[in-house]
C-alpha cells in the first residue's frame, strides 16, 4: 500500500491532509523519528521533538502547519490539524492479530520443558529447556520463552513477547498487552492507538503476581536483566526498566518512562510519562516522579523533592499540626 492510499483509507472523514504528497512510496509501517526508515511514517505532536527531524531517515512525518518549514527536503511533510489523531488512525492499518491462529503450529518446545493441563499455545511459540508452564497459562503467537523459567498459573503472554532465561512470572500477570493510548478529536471522541511493538523481559527477572507490562506503540517495552518487579505493578508502553532494579508493590510507570540500573522504587511510586530516572536512584514509597532524576540521588514526596528535604518538611508539618492542635485546646 502506498502512502497516499494509506492516508485515504485511514483518515476517512476523521482527518484531512492539507498538502499534496509529492514523494509517494510503499508504506511499511510507523516508527519514532530516531529509528524510522524511508518507508515509514513518524509524527511530531510536541515542539520539543522538532530537533530530531534533521537526523531522521523517515519517509514522511505528520506535523502541524506551523512547523512545516522545519521539515528537511528528504522527508515528505504530512500537514494535519492533529498529528496525534492522524497517527492513531494510521496505526489501525498495521494492527496485528493477538491470539491463536493455529494452536501449536510450528512451535518449538524443548523436550525437558513441562507444560501443564489447560495451557493454550499459539503458533511459532518457542519454550526452552527445563521451563515450567503451569495450568491456565495462555501464550500467543510468536512468543519466545527461554530456559529454566517458571510461568505460574493464569499468566497471559501476548504475541511476539520475548522472555529470557531463568525468568519467574507469578500468577495472573499479563505480559505484552496493549498500552493505554488514545487520540482525541475535536468532538472529544477517543481513537485507539494500536500498539504494534513488543515486550522483552531479559534474563533473571522476577515479576510478581497481578502485574501488567504493556507492549510498545512501536519498538519495545523492556525489563532488563536481574530486575525484580513486585506485586500489582504497571509498566506502560515503551518504558525501559534498567538492570538489577527493584520495583516494590503497586509501582506505576507511565508511558516511555526509562530508568538506569539499580534503581529502587518504593511501594506505590508513580511516574509521569517521558521521564528518566538515573542509575542508583532511590524513591521513597508514594513518591510522584514528575521530572528527570539525576544518578545516585534519593527522593520522596509529592511533589517530588530530595529525600532529606522531604523528611525535614514532613517533620516540620507534623510539628506545626501539633502546635495548632494545642492552640485550639
Amino acid at each position: 500500500m502506498t502512502l497516499s492510499e494509506a492516508i485515504n483509507k485511514a483518515f476517512g472523514s476523521n482527518a484531512v491532509l492539507k498538502n499534496e504528497i509529492t514523494n509517494d512510496f510503499i508504506l511499511e509501517g510507523l516508527a519514532p523519528l530516531e529509528s524510522a526508515t524511508k518507508n515509514q511514517v513518524s509524527y511530531i505532536q510536541q515542539d520539543q521533538y522538532i530537533q530530531g527531524l534533521q537526523d531522521s531517515k523517515a519517509g514522511a512525518v505528520l506535523i502541524r502547519e506551523s512547523i512545516k518549514d522545519k521539515v528537511p527536503n528528504h522527508i515528505q511533510p504530512l500537514i494535519v490539524d492533529n498529528p496525534h489523531l492522524a497517527f492513531a488512525l494510521l496505526s489501525q492499518l498495521f494492527a496485528k492479530g493477538d491470539f491463536i491462529a493455529r494452536p501449536h503450529a510450528d512451535s518449538k518446545i524443548d523436550t525437558s520443558a513441562s507444560i501443564a493441563a489447560n495451557v493454550v499455545l499459539g503458533k511459532n511459540v518457542t519454550i526452552g529447556a527445563n521451563t515450567m508452564i503451569m495450568p491456565g497459562v495462555v501464550i500467543a503467537d510468536n512468543v519466545s520463552i527461554g530456559a529454566n523459567c517458571k510461568i505460574y498459573p493464569n499468566v497471559v503472554i501476548y504475541r511476539e513477547s520475548v522472555i529470557g532465561d531463568r525468568v519467574l512470572i507469578h500468577a495472573n500477570s499479563v505480559i505484552g498487552s496493549d498500552g493505554f493510548g488514545y487520540a482525541q478529536n475535536a468532538l472529544g471522541e477517543h481513537t485507539k492507538i494500536e500498539h504494534n511493538g513488543r515486550t522483552i523481559i531479559e534474563d533473571d527477572v522476577e515479576i510478581g503476581a497481578n502485574n501488567v507490562i504493556d507492549r510498545a506503540v512501536f519498538g519495545e517495552t523492556r525489563v532488563k536483566k536481574g530486575s525484580k518487579v513486585g506485586h500489582s505493578c504497571v509498566i506502560a508502553h515503551n518504558s525501559i526498566v534498567g538492570e538489577h532494579s527493584l520495583l516494590v508493590a503497586q509501582v506505576g510507570l507511565a508511558g516511555s518512562t526509562t530508568t538506569g540500573r539499580n534503581v529502587v522504587l518504593g511501594g506505590q511510586v508513580g511516574t509521569g510519562g517521558h521521564v528518566h530516572i538515573g542509575d542508583f536512584v532511590q524513591v521513597a514509597g508514594r513518591g510522584a516522579v514528575s521530572k528527570n532524576l539525576p544518578p545516585k540521588s534519593k527522593w520522596g514526596g509529592h511533589p517530588i523533592m530530595q529525600l532529606d528535604e522531604w523528611m525535614k518538611f514532613y517533620v516540620s508539618l507534623r510539628r506545626m499540626l501539633k502546635e495548632n492542635n494545642k492552640a485550639e485546646k
